[in-house]
């Protein structure tokens, strides 16, 4: 499928079912810069932000330039005007995730913000001393941080589902996990660190029947498969827009609308109450009462204008790319003597972790810099999931629908390399 692009805010339109990605990659102008060396930029760190096309950023650069007033209470013009287009966003969000309503979509500062809010304002209400969080080694620190200062405020415990050789969770496992003093239950849909997809439907329906509270991280998810919360039937849910070729600054807790309502607010403020007085303060209704001050408004409205840039493309289309990237690197990645695959889950993500021997991974990712390789070095921030596999850090790989099989090439090419230096 080709697209063409205008650069007014309104994003991509489909123009005929046949051709390939080159004109999408084309809206993405920075996939033509030269970075470290004079090189082409070959960017594979899209677990950690996406690129933004042409049609978001012009969006919210025209938020700045023409409208740059503040949302609610306003009766002029421009605040009206910006009130209805981020009020807009909210909804479009709910359709996107199929969310039965908008009052159910929370705008945090991210998924990191969305789940704090939830341990910070909802975990004191169900949880208590000898209750029960379950997470999952592959947790992001987001989405185990914010459990361990509920722990130290309410003397709950935590407790971790295992991971596999391979990276994958044991349903089995996880069931007998949720016992009955266990009162929520926080896992994340795909690993940012190795790219597992984990069976989200059948933890939620188990956790259902035993009426624990779920959470689902899908700051992984967001960009690369649909989300229906009706239909998975999870309490909550996060995401990031930076995640899904939005700009940083603006994220989305989906929350089921009975929870939002028995939720105290977490900051005070402007715009989150309806009365003020000395003596007592009343809160507004849900979803304004978790959203105090100003907003980020400009990345709410790019936010919108990525979920109508992926609404436009389509996740088949997406899939289709996305997989084809996982397989073909993963082959010819696995084939350069010396490297390790470190997750290998049957159900993966276009994210590939990996180490090779004798280079640590900061040098690889070094080394590839300098050929214009844009790859992750670290611990992902999933400390504990590189414990279990007893590697300090990996290298990650993190693939998008706008990457090619010549990115790919380009990334073992360069690994290839690292390896001839420090022979």
């Amino acid at each position: 499928m080709t697209f063409s692009q205008d650069h007014s805010g309104r994003g991509i339109h489909a123009v005929s079912d046949t051709g390939t990605l080159a004109s999408v990659r084309s809206m993405f102008p920075i996939l033509q810069r030269k970075v470290r060396n004079d090189r082409p930029l070959v960017y594979l760190d899209n677990a950690a932000t996406t690129l933004k096309p042409d049609s978001v950023l012009d969006v919210e650069f025209n938020h700045y330039r023409f409208g740059a007033s503040n949302i609610h209470r306003g009766v002029h013009f421009l605040s009206e005007e910006v009130t209805r287009e981020y009020e807009e966003v909210r909804a479009k969000v709910a359709r996107f995730i199929k969310a039965s309503s908008a009052d159910q979509i929370v705008f945090t500062t991210g998924t990191t913000g969305s789940i704090n809010l939830v341990a910070h304002s909802f975990g004191p209400l169900v949880c208590g001393a000898g209750d029960e969080v379950v997470l999952t080694t592959m947790e992001h620190h987001a989405n185990i941080v914010p459990w361990q200062m509920l722990r130290e405020r309410t003397g709950c415990t935590l407790k971790v589902v295992p991971v596999s050789d391979s990276g994958a969770l044991d349903l089995d496992t996880f069931e007998k996990l949720l016992g009955p003093r266990t009162k929520i239950a926080a896992f994340t849909h795909i690993s940012n660190a190795i790219g597992t997809i984990n069976p989200i439907a059948p933890m939620i329906e188990r956790c259902r029947a035993q009426g624990v509270t779920t959470v689902v991280d899908a700051a992984q998810s967001v960009a690369h498969m649909p989300l229906d919360v009706e239909r998975l039937g999870c309490d909550f849910l996060a995401f990031s827009g930076h995640k899904i070729y939005g700009t940083p600054g603006v994220g989305v807790l989906y929350g089921r609308k009975e929870l939002l309502e028995k939720m105290p607010p977490m900051n005070g403020g402007g715009d989150m109450v309806r009365t003020v007085t000395f003596e007592k303060t009343t809160y507004a209704a849900p979803p304004a009462r978790f959203e105090a001050g100003t907003p980020a408004i400009g990345p709410a409205l790019a936010l919108g204008a990525a979920i109508d840039f992926v609404s436009r493309l389509g996740f088949e289309l997406i899939q289709r790319q996305e997989q084809d990237l996982l397989l073909y690197a993963s082959a010819k990645l696995g084939d350069v003597p010396g490297v390790r695959i470190i997750g290998t889950a049957p159900d993966k993500a276009a994210i590939i972790s990996f180490v090779v021997e004798g280079i640590h991974p900061h040098d690889v990712g070094s080394l590839l810099d300098a050929e214009g390789v844009a790859i992750r070095a670290g611990h992902h921030c999933a400390q504990p999931l590189m414990k279990r596999y007893g590697v300090p850090a990996t290298n990650r790989a993190s693939f998008s629908f706008y990457n090619t099989r010549a990115d790919a090439d380009a990334l073992v090419a360069a690994v290839i390399n690292a390896k001839r230096i420090f022979a």
